[in-house]
């Protein structure tokens, strides 16, 4: 069963710019360091990216646990990680929306590359 934010959440998270991402531990329970991260919303989807690709520690551990925690727009969400595959559509959907938010800073060239392409995580919310 997928679990899905409302297009509220949505709306409010395409406009933050205030993510910290906290996948747990090796405990499967206890969250990491929070880590400040860009994210965007394409397709209706919550999405991140580590700028230092797969070799990123909070990405290894956000593919190993697939689950953590979020901070956004001033709350806090417990969450499933689910990397993405190469699919091309998809990932130009997101490169875009990277571009719309992110458009003005040094920083968004890297990461529309293929490093951080290569640790694109959906991000989902974990109902419990």
């Amino acid at each position: 069963m997928t679990n899905n934010w409302t297009q509220e959440q949505l709306r409010t998270f395409s406009k933050a710019d205030d993510m910290y991402i906290s996948p747990f531990y090796d405990d499967g329970k206890t969250p990491g360091t929070p880590t400040w991260i860009w994210s965007v919303v394409a397709d209706n989807e919550l999405y991140v990216r580590a700028y230092n690709g797969q070799h990123s520690r909070w990405y290894q551990s956000a593919v190993k646990q697939r689950a953590g925690k979020i901070q956004l727009a001033g709350q806090e969400y417990d969450v499933f990680f689910e990397p993405i595959e190469n699919d091309t559509t998809l990932t130009e959907k997101i490169n875009q929306a990277y571009k719309e938010k992110y458009g003005d800073s040094r920083y968004l060239p890297p990461m529309i590359d293929e490093g951080p392409i290569s640790a694109t995580v959906k991000i989902s919310p974990r109902n419990e």
